[in-house]
């Protein structure tokens, strides 16, 4: 027996990776439906060797169906993520608009599972910035091992994690460098992203950090453990998929480099490439398209006591997006709804 099971914003890159996942991993399915604004009802999209028609999330009835993965934003989330939970149909939200409220569990299967009991109070369960979500899947089995007291981050964010318009802005862009008479400006980001990086990702705050850099902080302690202090360093990049990190670890224990490759051999979702030769590390190009969190360049940071660096890459839309809701459907399978 499966489930019942709704995506919401199906025709979206993330919506449409829900869809893949779901298939690829063999989700137990009974019957699915693929929901978007009114605009696009009627659009067909695939899942598996089915294709679907998107109905109108504006008059779709939750009632009866057992969970809803939502890729819609933060404004259209505030409508219909109470109105399917009312209904009894837990929601997994891709969006921002949950993860920061103490009655909402954040969850990376890898990492914090006991806290999905948590969905109950509300039956909304949170979906971590993409960033933030493969960063502490490499953390966790260091900070068991070592206790974190401190990590920096600098990131190298693929435009796609700015949606279609983000990956369409760059390839525009890039086309029109070698075509002069077409000239691109900014719309989506802040400045040509084509041939150049850009510091800054989401809306300044007062002190200084962008809003997604906060999120990063905020969210790691939620996930990881509140004591950590992290400071991070947002850029977009012009790649197009596939998110990368520079991670500096100060530890409370001294952890060798050979037994920090060792554990995250080990640890689930996480896969090393760290060969100390040219070429010996895995790039956003290579991530595509894959399951795991990728580690390589670790190495010991001698300017601190106690410190590790390691290079982090993964796939935007699938670990920092569409993977880990599906994960999370898993999980809330396995221990909570036990259909499958």
């Amino acid at each position: 027996m499966g489930y019942r099971v709704v995506v919401a914003g199906a025709t979206g890159n993330v919506g449409r990776e829900m869809l893949n996942i779901l298939a690829e991993r063999e989700f137990p399915v009974d019957e699915i439906a693929v929901l978007a604004s009114r605009r696009s009802q009627g659009t067909e999209v695939s899942f598996a060797d089915r294709t679907l028609k998107c109905r109108d999330i504006e008059t779709f009835d939750f009632e009866g169906w057992d969970m809803a993965l939502f890729a819609i934003g933060s404004e259209a989330t505030k409508t219909y993520a109470p109105r399917a939970a009312r209904a009894g149909c837990v929601v997994i939200d891709n969006s921002s608009l949950y993860r920061y409220d103490p009655a909402v569990p954040l969850i990376v299967p890898e990492v914090n599972p006991d806290a999905i009991e948590g969905f109950r109070e509300k039956m909304i369960i949170a979906n971590p910035n993409c960033s933030t979500a493969q960063m502490v899947v490499a953390l966790k089995p260091l900070h068991d091992r070592a206790r974190i007291r401190r990590v920096v981050v600098s990131t190298y964010q693929s435009v796609s994690g700015a949606g279609k318009e983000g990956m369409d802005e760059l390839w525009d862009q890039t086309k029109s460098i070698y075509n002069p008479t077409s000239e691109v400006p900014p719309k989506k980001f802040q400045k040509q992203i084509a041939f150049n990086v850009i510091p800054q990702i989401d809306v300044f705050m007062e002190d200084g950090t962008t809003k997604e850099e906060w999120k990063m902080v905020v969210e790691t302690k939620k996930i990881l453990d509140p004591s950590i202090k992290v400071t991070a360093t947002c850029v977009r990049v012009p790649v197009f998929v596939g998110h990368s990190e520079a991670i500096n670890i100060e530890f409370e224990d001294f952890l060798d480099e050979d037994e920090a490759r060792d554990i995250l051999r080990e640890a689930p979702g996480v896969l090393v490439v760290d060969k100390r030769e040219p070429g010996g590390y895995v790039t956003p190009v290579e991530c595509v398209g894959d399951y795991a969190t990728y580690v390589s360049r670790i190495r010991q940071d001698g300017t601190i006591e106690n410190g590790l660096n390691l290079w982090c890459v993964s796939d935007n839309l699938r670990k920092g997006a569409a993977l880990n809701a599906v994960q999370i459907a898993e999980l809330l399978g396995r221990r909570v709804l036990r259909k499958g």
